[in-house]
């Protein structure tokens, strides 16, 4: 009962904390005359404008009994036919000119951070794919018995690890992309899967090393060859060891990735950029960009959780 206690005293400190924490920024804010205006970047998030109709040339309008406009052009090209509008700005008869604005309908939609998120998604998921195809390799090179595979392995994992993720981008991009002829979306999965697969090549490795060695030499007394004994003895026990790293490097795969923004792939972070430009909500776009991230990481960090969870639970 006095743990109990003590568990709800400490919950409730960590709520003060917390309260704390968000008055301080909020005094900051008022400090540097700041008027906050969240409800600028919410069409930057669901975009909920009209979609406008307009004359594709010089014309009268006509509207039909069942709600469709038509405009009977002057010179004789085929009718402009507009069927679904929410509103209608013409009436019967009027002259409209190619440009003005005939009807609109209602729509909503991905703003620009939400279509950054997804590009962020597309851009984590297919590096971790390439990265861990890149690692597996890398990291059985690393513990061949073959000189060549190993040293190849080893100044792979030094150099990549060695030099700043940026720097690899803009090689990628300039100089491999210029070579073969990559675009921008391509040469960003390039540099993030090269970049991340050296890092799970040593989870990888470090997590085979790890299994007993006797583990091996009972496969192989049992007539496996070492491929074999490796796909389906070593490497599923290897997995399920280096699970929590690998979430871990899954996460930093999400974060790294704004690193792209660099060469004009329009992730959040660029997304971000430019509705600062066009908006100047500068905190609160951030703040929001912040968030989408969190999002993104907190729900990989509970599946790997619940991931882990059933694995403990099938030992």
């Amino acid at each position: 009962m006095q743990h109990k206690k003590n568990n709800w005293a400490w919950q409730l400190l960590f709520v003060l904390a917390l309260i704390g924490i968000g008055f301080s920024v909020y005094t900051a804010s008022q400090k540097i005359n700041y008027t906050w205006q969240w409800n600028r970047i919410v069409p930057y998030i669901i975009d909920s404008s009209p979609i406008e109709t307009l004359a594709n040339g010089d014309g009268t309008v006509a509207l039909s009994e069942n709600g469709t406009v038509v405009i009977e052009f002057d010179n004789g090209d085929p009718a402009q036919r507009i069927e679904k509008a929410d509103d209608v700005f013409v009436f019967e008869g009027d002259l409209v000119f190619s440009g003005d604005t005939i009807s609109s309908v209602n729509q909503q939609s991905m703003g620009v951070l939400l279509k950054g998120l997804i590009t962020t998604i597309q851009l984590s998921i297919i590096s971790l794919c390439f990265a861990i195809v890149i690692g597996l390799f890398a990291a059985l090179m690393r513990i061949s018995t073959n000189p060549l595979s190993r040293n190849f392995a080893f100044l792979y994992v030094e150099i990549i690890r060695g030099t700043p993720l940026l720097v690899q981008i803009f090689i990628v991009y300039f100089f491999l992309g210029t070579i073969f002829e990559l675009d921008r979306f391509t040469a960003g999965i390039t540099a993030l899967s090269v970049f991340t697969g050296a890092y799970i090549a040593e989870i990888i490795r470090s997590g085979i090393q790890s299994i007993p060695p006797g583990q091996m030499e009972a496969a192989r007394s049992l007539g496996m060859s070492y491929p074999k004994a490796m796909t389906y003895v070593i490497l599923p026990q290897a997995f399920k060891r280096t699970l929590p790293p690998m979430a871990g490097q899954l996460i930093n795969l999400v974060k790294d990735s704004s690193l792209v923004s660099v060469i004009s792939i329009t992730d959040l972070t660029k997304a971000g950029r430019e509705v600062v430009a066009g908006s100047f909500a500068t905190f609160e776009v951030w703040f929001a960009v912040a968030a989408l991230y969190l999002v993104i990481t907190s729900t990989l960090s509970i599946g790997v959780q619940r991931i882990e969870k059933r694995l403990s639970n099938s030992d």
